[in-house]
């Protein structure tokens, strides 16, 4: 049996030993991004945002969206990718508008199998969208998009839960 700094059994093989270690590594790192006390918030979530993009080879788009004021949308916040058109989402629409409502992961291994999907590159394959919570509402997400097919696995999912839940000490 093997388990991860998340607490949770994950079965080893060597590829997830190696996602685990990478993500354990990546740990003090985004403390370390969080503690600067250089760096006003926005700063903090781009260099998150830039950390992940560079440091995991399956997440080529990694973005914050947050709650538009009392609106029933998300509005993009800093992100590390390609340009994209879609800076506001309405509650419900695409893959960010549904985990507005549910308040639950959503993990897409293939987004061309998802009816609520809301296209941003024909490039990207996968999805990924944790709820980032602070007082127990969820206030916005970090969205991954991934260019390789069904790459995500639970590891991800305890990882972005990590990051948000770090994320949120500062919010």
């Amino acid at each position: 049996m093997a388990f991860s700094k998340f607490n949770t059994y994950i079965h080893p093989t060597v590829i997830e030993i190696s996602t685990l270690k990478m993500f354990e590594t990546l740990q003090p790192r985004i403390h370390a991004i969080l503690l600067n006390t250089e760096r006003d918030r926005d700063e903090k979530l781009l260099a998150i945002c830039k950390l992940l993009k560079s440091e995991i080879p399956h997440y080529d788009w990694v973005g914050f969206y947050f709650r538009n004021g009392e609106k029933e949308e998300l509005k993009l916040g800093p992100y590390a990718g390609a340009p994209t058109d879609h800076t506001i989402i309405p509650f419900g629409k695409g893959i960010c508008g549904q985990v507005a409502v549910s308040n639950a992961n959503f993990v897409v291994p293939d987004v061309a199998a998802q009816d609520n999907y809301i296209a941003c590159s024909i490039t990207v394959k996968a999805e990924i969208v944790v709820p980032l919570f602070v007082d127990g509402k969820n206030i916005g997400q970090i969205d991954i998009d991934s260019n390789t097919p069904d790459p995500f696995t639970e590891a991800d999912e305890r990882f972005l839960e990590f990051v948000n839940q770090e994320v949120a000490k500062i919010l």
